[in-house]
């Protein structure tokens, strides 16, 4: 009640990680994390120009407004029971985004899954450039040669080069040792 008389009340979002043609790739509802007040914050989000944090419902982390494509007012997108949603105007179909690619900072996918309410779309990390790479890279040319752990531990480059010339001697009590350490 307090929130509501002294506008620091909290504005909930729908958090949208990407916009592709048609598609949204959608975390799901968040609450932003500002000082300012109600008003401010809903100005901002109008001209996408907020800046600050995001605390998603289900995880309860809270990470910077910059990893995502758009931040919507609960009022403003509206989902349907089949797996699609009304924002701007117009009917989107809607990818879920899953916790781990909310802090991804590349592009996602939209893969056909089905779950127990029936088939939807699930978004994940674009590794096409990845494979492509992989893929160019001509494999190792040789053999490989397996040792032993221990076989290089003699080999004169690991080993220190000792100083035969300098003897230390144990000293007795009370004597005084004349040497480089002291």
């Amino acid at each position: 009640m307090f929130k509501k008389l002294f506008g620091k009340s909290p504005v909930e979002v729908w958090v949208i990680k990407q916009v592709d043609d048609g598609l949204l790739h959608l975390c799901g509802q968040g609450t932003l994390e500002s000082q300012s007040s109600r008003k401010a914050i809903l100005a901002a989000l109008a001209q996408g120009q907020f800046q600050g944090g995001v605390r998603l419902a289900g995880g309860g982390l809270v990470l910077n407004t910059r990893l995502f494509a758009a931040l919507v007012p609960l009022d403003d997108l509206t989902l349907t029971d089949d797996g699609q949603a009304h924002w701007h105007g117009r009917l989107w179909r809607v990818s879920q985004v899953p916790q781990r690619c909310w802090g991804f900072e590349g592009r996602l996918v939209a893969e056909q899954e089905s779950n127990l309410h029936g088939p939807g779309l699930v978004s994940s990390e674009d590794v096409s450039g990845i494979r492509g790479r992989v893929a160019r890279e001509k494999p190792h040319q040789g053999g490989v040669t397996f040792r032993a752990d221990n076989e290089l531990e003699d080999h004169p480059l690991t080993t220190k080069h000792r100083d035969e010339r300098r003897v230390i001697r144990p000293t007795t009590r009370g004597e005084r040792r004349d040497d480089e350490r002291h």
